[in-house]
């Protein structure tokens, strides 16, 4: 591992003020990203700020609007059995507990997990070419073993997913993260927090250098009596998703007044269509519609030799998960959705 500094931050100005813009710095909280990435030395920081004892921000409160505001250094375990987000936003709570281990989610915060690396072989593999680790230097996943990458939104340069479960929830939800710098504090929407890879694959996010995250605003909409969320992975405990999908349904009656679908594993970023959304509202809360909506989500996508089954896996995904959602009581083990 490359030797570093590590200093701790009192609070988000100290944090900042330690940062000072350098490029070999970095903050750490729960790090059960970045110890990996140090280990493998893609990432080799110079000095790490420690951000953990930013008490103000392991909270979860009221935010402005009506929602929750949750503080970015509270850990995933903490935020997803919180009273307020179980009652209010279980999508958000399933999201979490279907991510990682419980060890990782006691560890892990709620700003570092926006800021985890894609999990592609190639990339974590010092010995092969990666853009995304070392620009301008191929893409071995493409002509490689390629089975878990995108379908969505992929460039010539990167075909690599985002790993995040909260990430999807918080996109269908269409969260806002809070975030302080240099230059003073600033709301990203949540869309446009992650990049697609485009010709600078490097590039995960929109954070200016420095800036560290403070806490993420959910809306008072928690779609909490129709939502579900669905991961497919190739094993139940402790594994990425091939396709996941995050669901909110607002009803009346058999009809849709508000959809929201999130999609991940199968993009740069987790994956939404307002399009699609926009398809369903109005429309009766079947079947037929959903599988329509399912194919605008996934219209483009391209495959490559070893990914072929995630278009279908994703539509047969997307259309379980909306009839899921229409009773999440079918989620509870055992149950079968009534397709």
């Amino acid at each position: 591992m490359h030797n570093f500094s590590y200093t701790k931050a009192k609070d988000v100005q100290d944090a900042i003020a330690q940062h000072n813009g350098n490029m070999g710095t970095k903050y750490i909280a729960g790090g059960t990203n970045l110890t990996d990435l140090m280990k493998y030395f893609i990432t080799k920081p110079n000095q790490l700020v420690d951000v953990n004892q930013l008490k103000e921000h392991q909270t979860v409160e009221e935010s402005p609007e009506g929602g929750l505001r949750l503080g970015a250094m509270l850990s995933n375990a903490d935020t997803a059995y919180h009273p307020a987000v179980v009652s209010r936003y279980p999508l958000l709570s399933k999201t979490i507990l279907a991510g990682a281990s419980a060890q990782i989610r006691n560890m892990a915060t709620n700003g570092g997990n926006l800021l985890q690396r894609t999990r592609c072989y190639y990339f974590y593999d010092v010995n092969t070419p990666c853009n995304k680790r070392e620009p301008g230097s191929g893409c071995s996943a493409i002509g490689g073993y390629n089975r878990i990458m995108a379908i969505m939104g992929t460039s010539d340069l990167c075909i690599a997913v985002y790993p995040s479960d909260l990430s999807v929830a918080l996109a269908a939800m269409e969260a806002v993260v809070n975030v302080s710098g240099a230059d003073g504090h600033r709301s990203i929407a949540f869309a446009d927090f992650h990049r697609l890879p485009g010709d600078t694959p490097q590039l995960d996010n929109n954070l200016k250098h420095g800036e560290v995250i403070t806490s993420i605003d959910l809306p008072a909409q928690g779609f909490e009596k129709h939502y579900s969320y669905l991961k497919l992975r190739d094993r139940n405990s402790y594994a990425f998703a091939l396709v996941s999908v995050a669901t909110g349904l607002d009803l009346d009656g058999d009809r849709i007044k508000d959809a929201r679908l999130a999609l991940g594993g199968v993009a740069h970023k987790p994956w939404r269509v307002k399009a699609a959304e926009d398809y369903l509202r109005g429309r009766m809360a079947i079947k037929e519609n959903f599988a329509s909506a399912a194919d605008i989500i996934l219209e483009g996508a391209v495959t490559y030799t070893y990914n072929h089954f995630k278009p279908s896996l994703a539509r047969k995904a997307i259309i379980r998960n909306c009839m899921m959602a229409l009773d999440p009581s079918s989620q509870l083990p055992g149950a079968q959705p009534s397709l």
